[in-house]
């Protein structure tokens, strides 16, 4: 039979799946595109109607792709809209962020030696922060400001180095990093929903009827679509960062959040140089790789982190703790686990915990319930095979703890 702990884990891995497959399909058509437009060139031999035309050749065939300054003589009745994906992959990642930070907001979402605030508070905060963004984001690219490029992009970035130290007094490392990913996300794909999508149809609109379009609309799709290509690459390594404590578990990873928008900007404009025919910018990468580098050093500054069970758990965590075998399942976690799962590991050149996952205190050993649940009693993923041994016994002790706390909570 299987529990709430496995369905949730197994939903979370099919949400996830789904969502890397939809990032795929709008990051891969964002960057054709993109490259696309870059490229167009104006031959002799091109229509007059079209502003730009490219041959190329994939799949042992050629395409001769034009693009139309004003509508075609004949639109077909089906013209295909690039929108869906944008839309799955939000949806989707919102999905999993309610799965994984807002279902165990306790453990992933707040951290109380921030912000001593309610799981509650923590996901209301989450949810207004993601939406508050979009409104300043385009409230800024719509005022004067908007206008001056060079001005709205020291602009954007300093908003965004704000949400990343915002995010970081509140949230978990983990938490942290991912919500500035989302914060981003989420301006990305309204830019779509709200900006290119609606000015494109108005222009086509226009265009059939014979109309001249207003020019400003599509002025502000092609902004939207720029800053969504440079956005891209940032939103990526925010993304895969909860992977990685050198990235979300050290003292300033808020600025390492922050670095990362500067070197996916330089990685992108070589790219898009490239593309446009301007040439290939080979100072990006070194300015990239120094950034880079500056990141690695930020991630090696560690401030002193004593395990402590002074503070008093929250309920949701109280009941892992009073559950039958704890005693147990803790002593067990501190013989075999803290050799590299420890605010300070034993284990030989290893100087952050793997995942920044403690298993020292009784708070540990409870907020960590779940994983340990699922990696330890249900499966063998942990301890490492062949480093530490674990009996059939032992793994059932874990089983047995964490379905006690769990039949407490439901009675």
């Amino acid at each position: 039979m299987y529990d709430f702990a496995v369905i949730v884990d197994w939903l979370t891995f099919a949400v996830r799946w789904f969502h890397v497959i939809a990032g795929i399909a709008w990051i891969g058509s964002s960057f054709y595109f993109i490259a696309l437009d870059l490229g167009l060139r104006k031959y002799p031999h091109t229509p007059e109607k079209v502003g730009g035309e490219q041959m190329q050749v994939h799949g042992g065939g050629f395409y001769r792709i034009q693009k139309y300054t004003v509508a075609p003589d004949n639109l077909p009745d089906h013209l295909v809209w690039f929108k869906w994906e944008a839309y799955t992959t939000w949806l989707s990642g919102f999905v999993l962020l309610a799965l994984i930070y807002y279902l165990g907001a306790d453990l992933y979402l707040v951290d109380a030696s921030k912000l001593n605030i309610s799981a509650t508070i923590g996901i209301i905060a989450s949810i207004a922060s993601i939406g508050l963004g979009w409104i300043l984001y385009d409230l800024v690219c719509k005022s004067p400001l908007g206008k001056n490029a060079w001005g709205l992009q020291l602009t954007l970035f300093a908003i965004l180095v704000a949400m990343a130290w915002g995010y970081d007094q509140i949230f978990t490392g983990r938490a942290a990093l991912l919500h500035l990913g989302a914060f981003t996300a989420t301006i990305m794909s309204a830019n779509v929903f709200f900006i290119i999508i609606p000015n494109q149809k108005i222009v086509i609109a226009d265009l059939v009827a014979g109309r001249k379009p207003e020019k400003h609309l599509g002025e502000q799709a092609k902004q939207r679509s720029t800053h969504n290509n440079y956005l891209t690459l940032p939103v990526l390594f925010l993304m895969l960062a909860n992977h990685y404590p050198l990235a979300f578990a050290t003292e300033y990873s808020w600025l390492i959040s922050s670095l990362v928008f500067l070197m996916g900007v330089t990685i992108r404009h070589f790219f898009n140089s490239m593309h446009s025919g301007k040439g290939k910018p080979l100072w990006t990468w070194l300015a990239a790789t120094l950034i880079f580098i500056a990141i690695m050093w930020l991630s090696t500054y560690k401030s002193e982190v004593e395990a402590s069970d002074a503070a008093p758990m929250s309920p949701a965590l109280e009941k892992f703790a009073n559950a039958a075998g704890f005693s147990e399942v803790h002593e067990l976690a501190t013989e075999r686990c803290t050799l590299c799962h420890a605010r300070e590991p034993l284990w030989d050149g290893m100087h952050w915990a793997p995942k920044g996952v403690w298993l020292e205190t009784r708070e540990d050993i409870a907020k960590h319930a779940r994983e340990i649940y699922l990696q330890v009693g249900l499966s063998h993923a942990m301890p490492p095979a062949g480093l530490i041994f674990l009996d059939s016994d032992e793994r059932q002790m874990i089983v047995d703890w964490y379905r006690d706390a769990v039949s407490r909570t439901k009675s």
